[in-house]
């Protein structure tokens, strides 16, 4: 069996998470596995692993499956760009464990459809094919919700019951490695995020900011998202860094 396919949960095929939580964090990708244990020993570790059991008991429907996606798709040391969400979507065959992105065969939802838009309109090429943005992680694209499970029809469900310590954590591990990176904050809770990426990254990166893509806010002021031309700026950035440019359509 390869390492990839060991990091399948026992219900393949499917995007409930059914596994016990602590066994699929103790198969986190190498690189980016010490500060998961570090996590898991914490008072906010332990408390989401205890609520998760608790949930999965009860028969709560959890999402996604695959709860690391993001780690395993993205090496710490390829990460240049990162694209930060809130939590999973929460119907069932959407989430898959990569911020904004939903199976090939499933329509994006409103604010995927505004990202895409904007890639296509900015940089004048042909629009993504899907929402699967899989292809964006292999290149370097972390793709991290700040709570990485949710609940059936219950959006924000898992909020402030200890993911954000963990994915803190990695926001600030990736901003403090070696390199230049660029950060999108869509939206006040990525935003929020901002002081931390600046303190571990001494002003290093590029740090974007906009209204998050969904409709009910996309077009509105301060700082519309539709419009905004971070993918401009960011294909910019990256070249005046030496870096790889990026495949959008993949």
């Amino acid at each position: 069996m390869s390492a990839q396919a060991s990091l399948l949960p026992a219900a393949a095929g499917s995007n409930r998470l059914t596994e016990p939580l602590a066994d699929l964090l103790g198969r986190a990708p190498a690189d980016w596995a010490p500060l998961v244990t570090a996590w898991i020993d914490t008072l906010d570790g332990q408390g989401l692993l205890r609520f998760i059991a608790e949930r999965q008991a009860a028969g709560a429907v959890i999402y996604p499956a695959r709860v690391l996606h993001a780690l395993e798709l993205t090496p710490r040391a390829q990460v240049s760009v990162v694209i930060l969400g809130q939590d999973p979507y929460h119907g069932a065959g959407q989430a898959e464990g990569l911020a904004f992105s939903v199976p090939a065969s499933v329509k994006p939802p409103p604010s995927l459809r505004n990202i895409l838009d904007e890639i296509s309109r900015s940089l004048g090429v042909p629009r993504p094919p899907s929402g699967h943005l899989a292809g964006w992680a292999r290149q370097g694209v972390l793709l991290l919700n700040s709570v990485l499970t949710v609940e059936d029809g219950s959006p924000a469900a898992h909020a402030r019951r200890g993911w954000e310590a963990l994915t803190d954590a990695l926001i600030a591990a990736t901003a403090g490695d070696a390199g230049s990176k660029v950060y999108l904050l869509w939206g006040a809770h990525a935003q929020a995020k901002a002081p931390l990426i600046e303190a571990a990254g001494a002003g290093r990166h590029l740090v974007l900011m906009a209204n998050h893509p969904s409709p009910l806010s996309a077009r509105r002021p301060p700082l519309p998202f539709i419009g905004c031309s971070h993918f401009v700026r960011l294909r910019d950035w990256l070249a005046a860094q030496g870096a790889p440019a990026l495949d959008w359509s993949r």
